[in-house]
């Protein structure tokens, strides 16, 4: 039982964060326990083994901060591309739990194959090709093993989660082919799930972080979550940037909610569900990212998140 939560809302639930190895997945696992639920991680990269990413972060230590703040923490190495290793996992959620009344499926893994501004014909095709079978093939592969434990429970939540809100993205290329197309076929899956699953007493829907301050961001700008600031000579539209733990909170108000059909099938985003449900970022504040994207970023205008977060 966490500080936090004295009553958890989300106690005797159990998740399956499948992506959960850093950034959105790793904050999205922590607040689901944060809420007292029970939370596998999976992903690629173990204390034995690294994905191709070669980076320190690894599903034990998501795990271990799950449990820390309050839930219970299960790593379990996994390829969301071979079916059978998705299977055991299910098959292991089903013996040890016995339910899933969460799914999300943060799979991504595309960071070292997106060729940005580089158009379709230029691409390397295998990596593009590699990229789609990574952020889209995965995240079919789990929903089509995982669902039927999930049903068995009413009321259960899936989180697609993408980058990019349905309206955001249908009126913005998101400067790669590839990355589009699996972004854009991501937000399509919790559309269709939120059909299939309506009806049988479940809700799908599609989530998106803002601009996020991940691991490989704030390499990225050679900065810490600390020093992140220092990044604004930089990029001052950097400033309207969020943590992984605001999108993770997201996550755990739409779990808790016993209203939560009522965005079935829907596009959402961190932003807008901090303004319905009153949660904030880790320093308090309330970044809107894709209606700053929208209004000041993307006419051109100068940096400003005044009124934005």
């Amino acid at each position: 039982m966490s500080a936090a939560h004295p009553h958890p809302p989300l106690a005797g639930k159990v998740a399956l964060v499948a992506g959960a190895t850093r950034g959105a997945g790793r904050g999205i696992a922590v607040a689901l326990g944060a809420a007292g639920a029970t939370v596998y991680v999976t992903g690629r990269s173990t204390r034995g083994q690294r994905s191709e990413y070669d980076r320190p972060e690894v599903i034990e230590d998501t795990a271990d901060l799950v449990t820390a703040a309050g839930g219970r923490g299960i790593a379990v190495p996994v390829d969301h591309l071979v079916p059978a290793r998705v299977r055991s996992l299910v098959d292991r959620i089903e013996a040890e739990q016995g339910r899933l009344d969460i799914l999300v499926n943060d799979i991504w893994g595309g960071e070292l194959l997106v060729e940005w501004d580089t158009p379709l014909w230029e691409h390397n095709l295998d990596n593009g090709l590699r990229l789609l079978r990574l952020a889209v093939e995965t995240h079919a592969i789990t929903s089509h093993h995982a669902l039927p434990l999930l049903l068995r429970t009413p009321g259960g939540l899936v989180v697609e989660m993408t980058d990019g809100t349905a309206e955001y993205n249908g009126k913005t290329y998101r400067d790669s082919f590839f990355y589009d197309l699996a972004k854009a076929a991501v937000l399509r899956m919790g559309f269709s799930l939120g059909h299939e699953l309506g009806p049988r007493g479940a809700t799908a829907v599609a989530l998106t972080p803002g601009w996020l301050r991940s691991e490989l961001m704030l390499d990225h700008f050679g900065v810490t979550e600390e020093t992140w600031r220092d990044a604004l000579a930089a990029e001052p539209h950097f400033a309207i940037s969020e943590t992984p733990s605001y999108v993770g909170r997201a996550v755990a108000a739409l779990a808790a909610d016993p209203e939560v059909a009522r965005w079935n099938g829907g596009s959402l985003s961190s932003g807008q569900l901090a303004l319905e449900y009153g949660f904030s970022d880790l320093d308090g504040s309330r970044p809107d990212a894709f209606r700053y994207l929208a209004e000041v970023q993307g006419p051109g205008k100068p940096a400003d998140v005044t009124g934005y977060r």
